[in-house]
């Protein structure tokens, strides 16, 4: 936990002295108060107060207690600055490590916990230094003060006070030890919640479809409950201690009164006086002491579950990613290729390969599709390309060159994908086709309007607002077709020496896509389109086609050259149509 810390700026850490600095000026102003308290006593008790001795003795200690109450309002402030600060530190260096993963180690940790990690472990970070800064400074310092200052009076006194501490943290420690594994717990189990919330919520069209919301419900209420368990467990367990604290100071206050009637009748007449001063002031002195050990106990209610957050991020911050990047430029030694040499890929924990001994190179503009049946690993060929995924044996290049060797932004702008799901962002239909672009792009640019037209999304000119229709998040205000023409524009005008589409044409009907392949060979002659398709009638017209089956090469050729030597190819393409029309 004191690892996650090194993230605190030099401003930050500047807060925390003026803080601490804060926190004994208030501690001290808090101890000094029962001195004056004492002398009253002693002067009551001896009968011989006076109304001076009332005003300066009380003015000082109302004196003491509004400098006490501004100490703390201020290292308040500074508390809050120092939280708040560090809170979105830890979010811009959670947000930059989940950027940089990629698909294992998304994997590995899930979607609904990356989120979890990001927003709930963070926000428990922040109320441990926001609310517990305070305390954690100022308890042990006012424990350890006010021990000091009692440890000398009266042993019977001093002995009742560090028995209450005794019973106090023996109590705490055995509440701790039996609440830890359940806030442990607790965070995993919510991000099962949110895994289960966000699946009831992407899937509801398919939930309501088949009348599974009772069904969805009852998952949802599984998990539901099992946190609640948990929760009320930690809950019930720390809520006995604020009685057991209170009980303990009850008990410690009667013990000083108790052995204190001893003590001022044993006295002699002049010093019984004094005796009573020193009760007042030890009873006071005592209660602080308590005090502090009560302050610890709302750190302690936070603690154990910010000790869990804390691991859970530091996972995610020390994760090392999987893939890494060269930081010099390379020099390509061709343009527009892709080549796969005696390339094998295995997913992590998979039982056999996906690929095996995938050879293939595809020339400067020419356009390559693979086909092969549900399994059979053509999407895990195209990942391999942008380096979604290393390939576990052989290599990749682009350019003649190993993809390993390029640093991340080189790599980038040599490819564009056009993946098998449409992702739409939340904004306008301008900034998803321009999406990634720095410089700013006018509605009228020739480009914006050439990716428009080869991705035939004619429809934008229909709408009200044309290219600022509003976009919701994830595009669900357009039908599947709309989105995979958008992601289409996308990749089109990103103007890349490379573009791959990832059966992007399975949402269009066969005249749509047609047109969109027929666009794409007249406007994009020098680029290298590299189509992964389940339709034969998307890929027919492609220069090379690659027959992939079960992670193999069954073939590469023409379309007639297929037809002739791969049965599999043969077999795909009977499947959907006619010997005449193929």
């Amino acid at each position: 936990m004191i690892k996650i810390f090194k993230n605190l700026s030099k401003r930050d850490v500047g807060y925390i002295f003026i803080c601490i600095g804060l926190v004994i000026l208030q501690v001290w102003l808090e101890l000094t108060m029962p001195d004056y308290t004492q002398k009253l006593t002693e002067s009551v008790s001896m009968g011989n107060i006076e109304m001076t001795d009332v005003l300066v003795n009380g003015g000082s200690m109302l004196l003491c207690a509004v400098c006490s109450m501004g100490a703390a309002v201020l290292c308040g402030f500074f508390a809050a600055q120092v939280a708040a600060n560090f809170a979105k530190t830890l979010r811009i260096r959670l947000f930059d490590k989940i950027t940089d993963f990629g698909d294992e180690e998304i994997n590995y940790f899930t979607t609904p916990s990356l989120i979890t990690r990001t927003t709930n472990d963070v926000v428990q970070m922040q109320m441990l230094i926001a609310m517990g800064m305070q305390v954690m400074i100022k308890a042990p310092i006012l424990a350890i003060w006010a021990i000091s200052k009692i440890s000398f009076t009266n042993m019977a006194w001093t002995a009742a006070t560090f028995i209450t501490v005794l019973i106090i943290v023996v109590l705490l420690g055995v509440i701790i030890l039996l609440c830890y594994p359940r806030f442990k717990k607790i965070q995993k189990l919510t991000d099962r919640l949110n895994d289960t919330a966000r699946e009831n919520i992407s899937g509801v069209r398919v939930v309501r479809a088949f009348n599974a919301e009772a069904y969805q419900e009852n998952k949802f209420e599984k998990v539901n409950l099992e946190v609640t368990k948990n929760q009320l467990f930690t809950t019930r367990g720390m809520g006995l201690l604020m009685p057991i604290m209170m009980l303990c100071m009850s008990g410690l206050t009667l013990a000083i009164y108790w052995i204190g009637a001893y003590v001022i009748e044993g006295a002699p007449l002049l010093d019984k006086a004094v005796e009573m001063g020193n009760m007042t002031a030890f009873t006071q002195y005592a209660i602080q002491v308590v005090m502090a050990f009560m302050m610890l106990i709302m750190i302690f209610f936070i603690l154990p579950r910010t000790m869990v957050s804390a691991k859970r991020i530091e996972e995610v911050l020390d994760r090392k990613c999987s893939i890494t990047y060269k930081k010099d430029k390379v020099k390509e030694k061709e343009q527009g290729t892709v080549e796969f040499r005696n390339v094998s890929f295995s997913y992590k924990d998979a039982d056999k390969p996906c690929l095996s001994d995938i050879s293939f190179k595809i020339n400067k503009g020419e356009t390559f599709a693979i086909i092969g049946a549900t399994g059979s690993g053509k999407t895990s060929v195209i990942n391999m390309i942008p380096r979604f995924y290393d390939a576990t044996k052989g290599e990749v290049l682009i350019d003649g060159v190993n993809v390993k060797e390029y640093p991340e932004e080189q790599l980038e702008c040599k490819i564009a994908v056009a993946p098998q799901k449409a992702i739409l962002f939340r904004g306008d239909l301008k900034s998803n086709i321009t999406y990634g672009t720095k410089e700013e792009v006018r509605d009228d640019d020739p480009r914006l309007l050439k990716a428009i037209e080869i991705a035939k999304a004619d429809f934008i000119s229909e709408f009200e607002d044309g290219i600022k229709k509003r976009v919701a998040q994830g595009g669900t205000n357009f039908s599947g077709g709309q989105k995979q023409r958008i992601s289409i524009a996308r990749a089109v005008f990103k103007n890349a020496e490379i573009m791959i589409f990832d059966d992007t044409f399975s949402a269009l009907d066969y005249k749509t896509d047609m047109l969109v392949r027929k666009a794409l060979k007249e406007n994009l002659k020098d680029t290298t389109v590299i189509i992964v398709a389940q339709r034969i009638g998307t890929i027919m017209n492609a220069d090379k086609i690659m027959v992939l089956d079960e992670g193999k090469i069954a073939g590469i050729g023409t379309h007639k050259e297929l037809l002739e030597n791969c049965a599999v190819y043969k077999e795909i393409a009977l499947s959907q149509l006619s010997e005449e029309e193929l």
